[in-house]
């Protein structure tokens, strides 16, 4: 066996098997100096190809792909796994303020099942936006609660998800401890200013942070961190 095909069954093997019935993954790619994307929120490319295909593969690997509003904002992804083999994922987007308009690419192209949470108090009416399904439910401080989003999507079958980004929605979703892994993948560019990657809440203590069990993998000129929470 190659090195190449071994490094793809020693990443996504454990992904696949061994995993509790509700997973779910976050993945983030950065600069050496921890940004996601440039002021004005453009991202394309802060990791190069092989971090683009690997992210494709995650998508395959789940039942839904998770991302914030802002993400779509900016980079108004497909969120699809037209670069690898495999089914396209229930696609996800978290529009607590519904701010976004119906002419964004997930919303028009059909290509997967795409859904829209929103504050309950702002989802009446209507409940599509462009062909996606729009779905209301509880905020907490203007921001939807990652455990009611999980508990939304488990509800409609969808178990294993893929927090793909931006960096307050993954970060949202690892401080509420909701994450089994957390992936990033860090390019070696130094950006000097721009979005940051995760932003937690202020500690006293270096023994307060977060230490997780981590595997490490080449991909190209990057190097991707797999942390695990989950033991």
């Amino acid at each position: 066996m190659s090195a190449a095909a071994r490094q793809l069954i020693d990443l996504y093997l454990p992904l696949c098997r061994d995993c509790p019935e509700r997973f779910v993954v976050a993945h983030l790619g950065q600069s050496l100096d921890g940004r996601i994307a440039a002021a004005d929120g453009s991202s394309r490319w802060v990791t190069g190809a092989e971090d683009v295909a690997h992210n494709h593969r995650m998508r395959a690997l789940f039942d839904a792909v998770v991302v914030g509003a802002g993400t779509i904002d900016s980079d108004d992804p497909q969120l699809t796994v037209r670069l690898v083999p495999g089914a396209n994922p229930t696609r996800v987007v978290l529009d607590p303020r519904r701010r976004l308009r119906a002419d964004h690419g997930v919303f028009t192209d059909g290509a997967a099942p795409t859904l829209v949470l929103c504050g309950k108090q702002l989802c009446k009416g209507n409940r599509r936006l462009g062909q996606a399904e729009m779905i209301g439910i509880a905020t907490e401080d203007g921001s939807l609660a990652p455990m009611a989003v999980l508990d939304l999507l488990a509800a409609r079958g969808l178990r294993r998800v893929f927090v793909e980004g931006g960096g307050i929605t993954v970060s949202r979703f690892l401080a509420a401890g909701c994450l089994h892994r957390l992936q990033i993948t860090i390019a070696p560019l130094i950006m000097g200013s721009g979005r940051p990657s995760i932003s937690l809440p202020e500690i006293g203590r270096l023994s307060d942070g977060l230490r997780p069990t981590v595997r490490k993998f080449d991909l190209g000129r990057d190097v991707l961190f797999e942390c695990r929470f989950d033991g």
